[in-house]
């Protein structure tokens, strides 16, 4: 199974196989095969076909996945793929256009409303050891970007929890692990985003994204900003669908770094001489810019060697669409929502006066 890590802001391929490591069986000895009986056709039960995969020690369920298709089939199977992406990015964007509509709606309308609950609040006896009172100051504190990232890891986080449970393992791995290979091809490409499988991959994932948020959000804007990291979830995916069915190495992929990529690869476009350090050589100091061509240049040289460690096509994808966004997307979409916007408002106005 392809991973997709950020301990080096990359998109992780772990294990290099198309499995999970926890899928393997491991510390085990070669023994001699000792010679089997001849059975019937009537005492050989369906069971004895099921390939090794599948063993005692290891509580998960092996992954029925289609063989391969042969060339033609195979790019004939992108159809649905490449139209679920053009689809599901003018969806977000369009959802967040409106979002961005509402928000400002409610702003002006809960204005006193706001006004008068801090009035009120002024009146009331303060209580100490409040646990609500505690919570809604830490929430105060983050930023912008990190109150938008944080719904992003909770779902993240339960998603991770339902990898641990065995019972949920087959439709785990139907539903949250992309491979053009499946019988399941477009809602894995999104919810593959949220999909973590151990817990070092979640965490390294989480935190590179915790780490742009603010810069990112402060330069697109709340609802700007999801809607560019769902559309980068399903890009970068399908990069990689297209990348796999080239080169005929199929295979699951999971992680958010995909998406993450474009987040990364759109503050760099956009604040090229930021400094940024690795995280655990802090001392080493390099701009966003050199940054980002480094990443490139080591995703480019995986892909075309076939380094099998990352998913480089991933990447790749994740951040192409990041720059491409920055340079042209941002006035090709954003820019020219408002007619939507005005569609939106006149509907609105419509079912008021209704």
């Amino acid at each position: 199974m392809a991973w997709r890590s950020c301990c080096f802001l990359f998109r992780l391929r772990e294990g290099g196989s198309r499995w999970p490591h926890s899928f393997h069986q491991r510390g085990f000895k070669k023994i001699t095969r000792k010679p089997e009986l001849k059975k019937t056709p009537e005492e050989i039960s369906p069971t004895h076909t099921e390939p090794a995969i599948q063993s005692r020690q290891n509580p998960f369920p092996r992954l029925d996945l289609q063989a391969p298709p042969t060339s033609p089939r195979a790019f004939g199977r992108l159809v649905r793929p490449f139209l679920f992406t053009v689809g599901f990015t003018g969806s977000s964007f369009a959802a967040a256009s409106i979002w961005q509509y509402e928000t400002l709606q409610s702003r002006v309308r809960s204005f006193f409303d706001e006004a008068k609950a801090d009035w009120m609040e002024k009146l009331r006896p303060q209580k100490r050891g409040d646990a609500r009172k505690e919570v809604n100051q830490w929430w105060n504190s983050l930023s912008e970007g990190q109150k938008t990232v944080t719904g992003i890891v909770v779902i993240n986080f339960l998603v991770f929890c339902c990898w641990r449970i065995p019972s949920l393992q087959r439709v785990m791995i139907r539903y949250f692990t992309a491979n053009p290979a499946s019988k399941v091809l477009c809602a894995p490409m999104i919810l593959s985003t949220f999909s973590h499988f151990s817990f070092f991959h979640l965490a390294t994932n989480m935190y590179v994204l915790w780490s742009f948020s603010s810069s990112a959000v402060s330069i697109l804007g709340r609802e700007q900003f999801m809607a560019v990291y769902l559309s980068a979830g399903v890009i970068s995916s399908f990069f990689s669908y297209v990348c796999k069915t080239l080169t005929g190495r199929f295979g699951p992929s999971l992680g958010a770094s995909g998406a993450i990529m474009t987040v990364l690869a759109a503050v760099c476009t956009k604040m090229p001489e930021a400094k940024l350090a690795i995280v655990f050589l802090p001392m080493f100091t390099f701009t966003a810019t050199h940054a980002l061509k480094a990443i490139v240049a080591i995703d480019t040289a995986g892909l075309v060697l076939g380094w099998k460690i990352f998913d480089h096509a991933a990447h790749l994808g994740g951040a192409a669409f990041g720059v491409w966004y920055m340079l042209t997307g941002h006035e090709l979409i954003w820019r020219k929502r408002e007619s939507l916007v005005k569609l939106w408002h006149e509907l609105r106005t419509r079912g008021r006066g209704g």
